[in-house]
């Protein structure tokens, strides 16, 4: 790491495979309740099972874009953060309100819209936290010594996600106003400024393990900008028919529904041309994985499965069903919780100064996390055919409906195992690599390290006068 300052974001990361644990936790429960056995339904019924899934999910991922501003946003602007006492103020009430929420959902706290279930008194925190942490990171960049595109890329990503979070809060009497304003929040964060946060990340990461000129990989993020406002504002219209607006918005949701798969496709072809003009070989191959692998598993997730089924004709039948869950799950996956995963893989070893670089529990983490969740994702979408035939074509009861398509949760749920095996390993692997150190602070303008040595060339040099090849692990 190259200032003090972005060990906080060590934290951020902490916190986030914490939260993410128990995120696949509430999964298990949901799975084995779809499949029969229900030990634990009258303690976590299915509904606080579901509310406690979904809403970690939002959770971590923002803990982990926080995490990784804090990291990229000193690095860009040339200068430390400007409070790093209010960084771990904002994450401890982030953490804080977190549990309570959780906690809330058990004893039924909560205000009932689907995704956006945190009790209201907690949407009040949540504003002030976002707020110092946005204050942190505008005054970061506002007294450095330059501003550069990925940083204000991703910045703009997180302003536009704190201010769509504001109609979410908004009470409306009608139904029809209350989920056409919550779906402001919910598709114009994950198909809009998230875009961008995932965006940002992903250039930086690619100037880094690349070594592709900056300017070069910076035009890029304006293609995919330009390409994310236009298909996903309006492509937010594909859910407004359904509930109760004009038949106009199915044509239009649809028509610009189809157009989000091409940002995601520029962000895929972007991240694997940088890789191929890359000047250098980096060392962290696991970090570059999860970098490509994103790029690559949104542009499926995200833009192929969504376009699938978001299109009027299709989207009339697949509509609330399982088809919805697997391109959900694997458009997360791939758009969001992978490219936090790179930030994090990248971010370690320059955190803790233990370049621990391709180890096989890293290696093995990305590949049975990626092998479970494409299981798993082909399990939902089996299902979720065979659920819309049966009860939109046959026209079969809800309920005898789920019972026959159980069979398809105990394959999800073998792959759901090997997932988690996956990112247990991974959650491991960053235990290793121990807390973040002083010591592994980054070379200053005359190449001397604070720990003591120059680099020079392929030489390390011990300014006591021995020398070590370069490579060595310095810790």
């Amino acid at each position: 790491m190259k200032y003090k300052s972005q060990k906080v974001a060590y934290w951020f990361f902490a916190l986030c495979m914490l939260l993410f644990s128990l995120q696949i936790v509430y999964g298990f429960i949901m799975g084995f309740d779809r499949i029969g056995i229900q030990g634990l339904h009258e303690i976590i019924p299915f509904n606080v099972a579901r509310a406690v899934h979904t809403n970690l999910l939002v959770v971590w991922l923002l803990t982990g874009f926080m995490g990784a501003a804090y990291y990229i946003i000193p690095e860009e602007a040339q200068r430390e953060l400007i409070s790093v006492k209010w960084a771990y103020v904002q994450l401890i009430s982030l953490a804080i309100v977190g549990v309570v929420t959780i906690i809330g959902f058990h004893f039924n706290h909560w205000e009932g819209r689907k995704f956006l279930e945190i009790p209201r008194e907690l949407d009040y925190l949540v504003v002030i936290n976002v707020l110092l942490f946005l204050f942190i990171i505008l005054g970061t960049l506002y007294k450095g010594k330059r501003q550069t595109t990925t940083a204000l890329v991703l910045t703009m990503g997180l302003f536009f996600a704190a201010l769509l979070y504001i109609p979410g809060m908004i009470w409306f009497d009608s139904q029809v106003m209350d989920s056409f304003f919550r779906w402001w929040v919910v598709h114009l964060w994950v198909e809009g400024v998230w875009e961008l946060i995932m965006g940002g990340i992903l250039s930086f990461l690619l100037i880094k393990l690349t070594g592709v000129d900056r300017e070069v990989i910076e035009k890029w993020l304006y293609v995919i900008v330009g390409l994310t406002f236009l298909s996903g504002v309006l492509g937010t219209g594909h859910h407004y028919y359904y509930i109760g607006v004009n038949k106009i918005w199915l044509i239009v949701g649809g028509i610009f529904s189809a157009l989000e798969p091409l940002a995601f496709l520029a962000m895929a072809l972007f991240a694997v041309n940088m890789y191929r003009k890359g000047e250098k070989s980096h060392p962290n191959k696991i970090a570059l994985f999860w970098t490509i692998g994103s790029a690559i598993v949104s542009f499926v997730g995200a833009g192929l499965l969504g376009f699938a089924h978001t299109l009027p004709q299709t989207n009339l039948y697949t509509h609330g069903t399982l088809v919805t869950a697997m391109h959900a799950h694997y458009a997360f996956w791939g758009a969001y919780a992978m490219i936090v995963l790179a930030m994090i893989s990248y971010a370690l070893p320059n955190l803790t100064g233990r370049k621990r670089y391709e180890t096989t529990q890293g290696m093995m983490a990305f590949w049975l996390s990626n092998i479970g969740i494409l299981g798993m994702t082909v399990a939902f979408g089996v299902a979720g055919v065979a659920q819309v035939y049966m009860e939109r074509k046959m026209k079969m009861d809800f309920m005898v409906v789920q019972s026959e398509i159980s069979i398809h949760f105990v394959v999800l749920l073998i792959c759901a195992t090997m997932f988690t095996i996956g990112i247990g390993l991974f959650i491991f692997d960053f235990i290793k690599y121990g807390r973040p150190t002083d010591e592994a602070l980054d070379t200053d303008n005359q190449g001397h390290n604070v720990n003591g040595y120059k680099i020079d060339g392929n030489v390390i040099e011990n300014l006591t006068g021995t020398s070590e090849k370069k490579g060595k692990t310095m810790i």
